[in-house]
């Protein structure tokens, strides 16, 4: 393939005013993206890294689920926060919370095909409302000084080309970027994302595009923006307890995998952070989904795996590991001592990433 066809993955480009350091940008995801999980997205290269869904709606009511938890730091900045819901004036509200606590740009979800979201009118099902999905576009982007941007699947229905017709109004109304996942809503995660439709909406709009699903290597990444176009692209499932994922799409050695102490090393710190964010009552189910993901993949003996899903002491789970690859903990200790310290680089937000997503 032919590298003059598409921009180097380490090369930095703009949304808006916002500089981003590189060309993949580290996917929103419900259940995934604590603020654990963005750190280590940009450690391992990630230029932008994004929040899960914030409920507007639950922002609006006060729900106290939706207090406390969501927090900035100085490290994975710049950081786009991620808000979802279907009135204009709430989803002003909430983006000029998200801006004034330090969030570099406000992105909305016009993507999310689950039912409890798209039954309230929010995520994939704005794209069939195309005035009402302009309104809120507009509204966030009089609210705040930040850049706005909007992540969305192709449309709800199977072959779908709803995306191509709804995405010119989006920027026309005040989106600086788009992000979208050439998948349908009915289509889940199923089959394949169309990316030939993302060169499609690349000639429509004089924004970047953002282009998500299907980017697990460098080749792929590489195919996608020679083949369409797109400005960067958005790295999702392949980075759940696989950051070196990230680090070979920049990078591109297939080859190195990481050690059982590299491994069970960036667990651990994981598992730490993730404990400060969340505490350890919570963290403690939160965390179970990861242990198969980071052990997996033939790192780790299955039993092992088995076993730590068993425990919800985090305590416990750090101990394991430890007594499966004691050669990790210098590495911990030089992890730690490389992340900046707590004092001082956290910014509590009055809303929480669990709120809805």
């Amino acid at each position: 393939m032919d590298t003059a066809a598409f921009p180097d993955l380490r090369s930095a480009w703009w949304i808006g005013a916002v500089e981003v350091p590189s060309r993949l940008v580290l996917a929103p995801m419900a259940g995934v993206s604590v603020q654990a999980f963005r750190r280590q997205g940009r450690r391992f290269g990630a230029g932008l890294v994004c929040s899960e869904m914030v409920s507007c709606a639950g922002l609006h009511h006060g729900n106290d689920r939706t207090l406390d938890y969501l927090r900035i730091a100085t490290d994975e900045k710049p950081l786009a926060v991620q808000i979802f819901g279907s009135d204009p004036t709430i989803m002003a509200k909430a983006a000029r919370m998200v801006a004034d606590a330090g969030a570099d740009i406000v992105d909305m979800n016009f993507g999310c095909p689950v039912r409890k979201v798209t039954k309230t009118g929010a995520g994939c099902s704005l794209l069939d409302d195309p005035e009402l999905a302009c309104r809120i576009v507009d509204a966030v982007a009089s609210a705040v000084d930040v850049p706005v941007t909007v992540k969305m699947r192709r449309g709800v229905e199977d072959g779908s080309r709803t995306a191509l017709a709804v995405g010119p109004r989006l920027v026309q109304a005040g989106a600086a970027a788009l992000t979208l996942h050439p998948r349908s809503a009915k289509q889940m995660y199923t089959g394949w994302a169309d990316h030939a439709l993302t060169a499609e909406l690349v000639t429509l709009v004089d924004v970047p595009v953002i282009a998500s699903g299907d980017i697990s290597s460098q080749a792929r990444a590489h195919a996608v923006l020679a083949t369409t176009g797109c400005a960067a692209v958005m790295v999702g499932r392949a980075a759940q307890g696989n950051p070196w994922a990230l680090r070979e799409i920049i990078e591109g050695d297939a080859t190195v995998e990481p050690t059982r102490e590299e491994v069970a090393a960036e667990l651990i710190v994981f598992i730490q952070e993730t404990v400060r964010e969340l505490g350890a009552r919570r963290a403690g189910g939160f965390l179970k989904k990861f242990y198969g993901w980071y052990l997996g993949r033939g790192r780790f003996p299955r039993p092992v795996k088995s076993e730590l899903t068993q425990f919800d002491d985090t305590d416990e789970v750090i101990r394991r590991l430890y007594a499966a690859a004691p050669g990790a903990r210098p590495l911990v200790e030089w992890l730690e001592a490389e992340l900046p310290e707590a004092e001082g680089r956290l910014l509590d937000l009055p809303i929480s990433i669990y709120g809805g997503g």
